[in-house]
């Protein structure tokens, strides 16, 4: 496929635009890479994302796919003779939609950035519920080397991105996420050995220093 079919709107410290790229890289799909201001949209994400005016975008042929777990979908549709991401069986596909949609609704959500934004006891409230819900994860892990099983599935490029962040989450909320989740943490490291995850996700401390700035921003300190 030529590169110029396939456009990803992105941002590099975004775990929703991770998903997309870790995807593309597990399909061995080239594309071009546009980089966002999110501060400063480009007039190409408004357009092609008029609804929400959110990355990640994927554009395909002219064609532009929105929301992260709508698009890791397609492109496992689209591309599906290559490291399948979902599942055949309905009831399998079923229950990895699901807990994608608990990830997406208990990981990545409003709550759970007040780990990083929040004091006192705010913030002890959102990582008690942070980590409840990891430890829910982690009890669906079981002993699998991945979410999908023997091979990186639909949720695990769902959730390894949120990796990138939880230095930063600890940083701030002074915890250790290791601590109350080994196994979950042991995934993520069994993930990153694949080179199409490694090359997908940014530097722990650069996100950090990303959370840093955002606090100062936004008045959080």
């Amino acid at each position: 496929m030529a590169k110029e079919d396939v456009v990803l709107l992105d941002f590099w410290a975004s775990p929703f635009g991770m998903r997309a790229r870790i995807a593309l890289a597990l399909k061995g799909i080239q594309y071009e890479h546009r980089e966002e201001d999110l501060r400063n949209k480009s007039g190409l994400l408004l357009e092609t994302n008029p609804v929400h005016k959110q990355i990640p975008v994927l554009i395909h042929k002219g064609k532009a796919v929105c929301e992260s777990l709508i698009l890791v979908e397609y492109i496992d549709e689209v591309w599906p003779h290559k490291s399948p991401l979902l599942p055949l069986d309905p009831y399998q596909r079923a229950t990895a939609r699901f807990w994608a949609d608990f990830i997406d609704k208990k990981t990545c959500g409003l709550e759970t950035r007040k780990v990083w934004t929040a004091k006192g006891e705010e913030q002890e409230a959102a990582k008690k519920e942070f980590i409840g819900s990891l430890k829910l994860l982690e009890g669906e892990l079981g002993n699998k080397a991945y979410f999908g099983g023997e091979n990186l599935g639909y949720v695990d490029v769902v959730l390894v991105p949120m990796y990138s962040w939880f230095y930063a989450y600890e940083k701030c909320g002074n915890f250790s996420i290791e601590n109350e989740c080994p196994k979950l943490i042991a995934w993520a490291r069994r993930c990153l050995e694949q080179e199409s995850v490694s090359k997908s996700l940014p530097d722990q401390e650069k996100v950090y220093e990303y959370a840093l700035h955002l606090k100062k921003v936004f008045g959080f300190e």
